[in-house]
């Protein structure tokens, strides 16, 4: 079959943080309608809002992308490409509902000829075996003659202003060389032809789920090695800046490792290990090491609170008031998916301590639905804590003096002296003085 790109018609299916600048970005050189199912989320993009904070409002005003909740806006299409949501269950196993509805839906107004493009994250097979045939299912078409399948991995890194879709090399892969040429020349316009062009989809979806389950295994160790230096009294980013003065030392950090990608992608991938009788044992030892440090990170602060009470029999544990700077999963973002600070806060109020939530960036009717937390957007100015905590490097907390970060310190026993725990080790450079206790991984 033979395509022409310049009259065919483009729906983007989920406008979230991938799909919306995906959307916008491929509307500079075509017809392009957006679809999702939240009429809020829709209402808000048509009004030149993107309440995810990736595309400026003006940008988003002056795009020629149309944006819609109605099913029968996309029937026309003749490229649907597919940006939802892939997560896991509380089982930590690949939870495809999102994916497998979006496939419905675009099974019941597809055509002859149509190409359906998936950028979820997935497992080898799933573009093909289960898409595919819910496709096939619901419109009575053929996988491979009367329509086509595709995938191309998204790459997006919110909050990330520099490797945005126009600026970083994309995957593509068809069911056809045909649909695979169409695919380089359609994502190819908007980043200046840099593609790469996987072998089949199986191949693509793999590479897809590789990559972040790389990250997730170097930070899985660099968490180990931090609680082995801890042990010995040392500071892991001490080790870490000696470490990388050596030309080949990957300069990987220790932390909490959340978000939709590296804290989710190792299941996918084990997933598909499991299926084919392959016992993936360093994939899901690393997660099970990263998984653990919102509760290690807990200990650490609890150890560190109840030393200093230890000269005051009197002093219970759930006197003492904590402090966590940032919720979101990463710095400088309001997106909340799957952020492992809320294993730090759950251990913390386990143990009985009062723990209040400061982010200037994380939403709080989302906070509130997902997590069934409470948080602070300013910081507080009448009340004293005897820990403080930063979480994530929002540029607002590592702009912080020394002054502003005590003013949020009071230990409620005398001769106790506050702490500061820094995961980060944003503030290792600031100079405190000796009446509180900075700490770090």
């Amino acid at each position: 079959m033979t395509y022409n790109l310049k009259n065919m018609k483009i729906a983007v299916v989920g406008l979230g943080y991938v799909g919306m600048p995906l959307a916008v970005a491929l509307a500079k050189y075509g017809s392009v309608v957006g679809y999702d199912v939240n009429k809020t989320r829709v209402a808000d993009l048509k009004e030149g809002w993107d309440s995810n904070r990736e595309i400026r409002q003006a940008m988003l005003r002056a795009s020629t992308c149309e944006f819609t909740d109605k099913l029968d806006d996309i029937k026309s299409a003749d490229i649907y490409i597919v940006t939802v949501p892939t997560p896991i269950d509380e089982q930590n196993n690949p939870d495809l509902d999102i994916v497998e509805k979006a496939s419905t839906a675009i099974g019941g107004v597809l055509d002859n000829g149509n190409i359906i493009v998936y950028e979820s994250t997935v497992y080898p097979g799933v573009t093909e075996d289960i898409c595919g045939s819910i496709l096939e299912k619901v419109s009575g078409l053929k996988s491979g003659e009367d329509f086509f399948l595709g995938y191309s991995p998204e790459r997006i890194n919110p909050g990330d202003e520099v490797h945005t879709v126009e600026n970083i090399t994309k995957v593509v892969a068809g069911q056809t060389d045909e649909v695979a040429e169409l695919l380089v020349e359609l994502y190819g316009q908007m980043n200046g032809g840099n593609i790469y062009k996987a072998r089949d989809i199986k191949t693509a979806e793999a590479s897809k789920a590789i990559e972040n389950a790389q990250r997730d295994i170097n930070i899985a160790f660099m968490n180990e090695v931090t609680m082995l230096l801890n042990k010995m009294g040392l500071s892991s980013y001490d080790v870490i800046d000696a470490a990388r003065s050596k030309w080949n030392f990957l300069p990987f950090t220790p932390g909490l490792v959340g978000g939709h990608c590296i804290g989710v992608d190792p299941y996918y991938l084990a997933k598909s290990a499991l299926d084919i009788g392959h016992q993936p044992e360093v994939i899901l030892s690393g997660r099970k090491i990263n998984d653990g440090m919102g509760a290690y990170v807990a200990d650490r602060i609890d150890r560190f609170l109840n030393r200093e009470r230890q000269c005051d029999h009197n002093a219970e544990r759930d006197e003492a008031n904590i402090l966590i700077l940032g919720f979101t999963f990463k710095e400088n973002i309001n997106d909340v998916r799957n952020t492992k600070v809320v294993d730090v806060i759950n251990t913390l109020k386990g143990y009985g301590y009062n723990v209040d939530v400061h982010d200037p960036h994380a939403r709080e009717e989302e906070v509130s639905h997902e997590y069934g937390l409470d948080i602070l957007t300013t910081l507080p100015r009448q009340k004293n804590y005897d820990c403080v905590m930063l979480a994530v490097n929002h540029k607002t907390y590592s702009e912080m003096t020394v002054s502003s970060i005590l003013s949020l310190l009071g230990a409620k026993q005398e001769h106790v002296k506050p702490v500061i725990y820094d995961i980060k080790g944003t503030w290792k450079t600031l100079d405190f003085p000796d009446s509180v206790i900075y700490e770090t991984l």
